[in-house]
This record gives structure tokens, C-alpha cells and sequence, in this order.
């Protein structure tokens, strides 16, 4: 369960009943139900039984300053695919930010083990292919758990495949250099998330399976229209003097914000 742990701490703090996708009725698409709960088992069981136990040895290993540069780096490693998406998106000033923190902190912070563009004003965002296919208006699709990596959507995992071209590690042509360096960031990245699992379960209770699935919509909607989704209408939200009653010819109102017009 704790393979979905960066993707959904984000979506915890406003996810709510019934308003936690950008489906078109606010509710998590999810005919796959049968075949994710039983995906979500399996990763739930290797995490207890393999990422789990390696972080956990990793973190003994390691202090904790040599895996901050460790995290630095990475994260240095995702800053094209943030740079392209961003500029899919429109966002030209996000672009020349994130193209300039990408420069200095793999030059001046030593292939991103060091953060000097933070210093500079440079502050790290977060973008990627199914972000941009949603800001494009694409409809998330069906709720999918893949293997390892956990919760996604359609157009997510559609997302996944442009963004492995703008990933650098995967140019690299030693097989065996990425793998160890795909395995780094795993365990890495379980490291500094081991003292959030139990929050997670508390805040989840026992369904755990719905509150990551909520969750993840949740996180991924926030992050398209950048911290401000439209909130869903419920029947009865309207009183009757909120809206023009049938035939009054009154001109109609502008269309509410969709999936394809979030705000900049």
C-alpha cells in the first residue's frame, strides 16, 4: 500500500466523500474494481515484504543528510519532464523557472545533490504527461492499480508512456545502471516516507482500498488546476432563486470550468 504513498499524501488533506473526481458526477470511475483490489493486495504485500524492509535497512545505513542529496537528485532527474509538460501547458514563466533550476542545480548543485536554485527563487513544481492530457481536457477513464508502481487512470498511464522519453535515466545504456538506479529511487523514496504509513491507515480506516482510490483523484485534480479544482454541484445545492426558472428567456451564464480550462 505504501507504493501509493507519494502519489496520494498530497490528496489527503481535501479529499472528501463523493467529491474526489474530475469525472463528470464528482464519484471515482472504477469498473475494474475486482482486478484493482486484487493488484492493490499484491503491492500491498510487497511493500510489507520487500520495499519496506529494504528502506528500512537503507535508512539505518544511511544518515539522513547523505539521503537528502540522494532525494535531490532524483527529483534533479524529473526536472525535463516538468520543463516539456510545462511548456505543453502553456506555462511560459513556469518553463524559463523550472529550465533554470534544472541548469544551476546540475551544475552548481553537482548533478542535483545540492539545491542552490531553492536559494536563487528557483521552487521545484510538479508536471507531467497525463497533468498536461488533463489540462488539455482529456477525461481521466477508468480508475487502474498497476503492479509496483499502484494507483493510476487511463489517461495517467497513457501519460507514463511520454514521459519515459524525457526521463534521463532511461538513456542510459548500461541495462544494469538503470535498473540499480530505478531500485535507488524506490527504496529512496519508501525511506522517507516510513514514518507516514500509520497516518495514512488512521485517516483511511478500514477501507483502505476506496480512501487511496479517492485520494489519488483527489491529488491528481488539484494538480491540473493547480491547487483549485471546481467543486462538484450535488442535486440540491441550488435553491430555486439561485437559477432562472424554464423558458424565462434570460441569456445563459458562462460554462463553468472543465477539465480542459483550469486555472493558470
Amino acid at each position: 500500500m505504501a507504493l501509493a504513498l507519494p502519489l496520494i499524501l498530497g490528496g489527503c488533506a481535501t479529499v472528501g466523500h463523493g467529491q474526489s473526481s474530475d469525472s463528470a458526477d464528482g464519484s471515482a470511475y472504477d469498473p475494474l474494481e475486482s482486478y484493482n483490489r486484487a493488484i492493490f493486495k499484491f503491492n500491498d504485500q510487497f511493500d510489507r515484504f520487500v520495499l519496506k524492509p529494504a528502506a528500512q535497512g537503507y535508512s539505518y545505513v544511511l544518515p539522513q543528510p547523505v539521503r537528502n542529496s540522494v532525494t535531490r537528485f532524483f527529483n534533479n532527474l524529473l526536472e525535463p519532464t516538468v520543463i516539456v509538460n510545462d511548456l505543453l501547458q502553456g506555462k511560459l514563466e513556469r518553463t524559463a523557472s523550472d529550465t533554470g533550476r534544472f541548469v544551476v542545480n546540475t551544475t552548481v548543485g553537482v548533478v542535483g545533490l545540492f539545491d542552490p536554485a531553492r536559494r536563487l527563487g528557483l521552487r521545484p513544481h510538479e508536471a507531467d504527461f497525463g497533468m498536461t492530457l488533463g489540462v488539455w481536457g482529456a477525461p481521466p477513464g477508468p480508475y487502474i492499480v498497476w503492479p509496483i508502481l499502484g494507483p493510476s487512470d487511463l489517461r495517467d498511464s497513457f501519460g507514463l508512456i511520454a514521459d519515459y522519453y524525457t526521463y534521463p535515466v532511461n538513456y542510459l545504456n548500461s541495462g544494469t545502471a538503470r535498473w540499480s538506479l530505478r531500485v535507488l529511487d524506490a527504496v529512496n523514496t519508501r525511506a522517507n516516507l516510513l514514518g507516514t504509513s500509520s497516518v495514512l491507515e488512521q485517516a483511511a480506516g478500514p477501507n483502505m482500498y476506496s480512501f487511496v482510490r479517492e485520494a489519488y483523484f483527489q491529488q491528481r485534480l488539484n494538480l491540473i488546476y493547480n491547487g483549485n479544482p471546481p467543486q462538484p454541484k450535488f442535486p440540491g445545492d441550488e435553491s430555486p432563486d439561485d437559477s432562472e426558472p424554464p423558458g424565462s428567456g434570460a441569456a445563459p451564464s458562462a460554462p463553468a470550468a472543465g477539465p480542459g480550462t483550469p486555472s493558470h
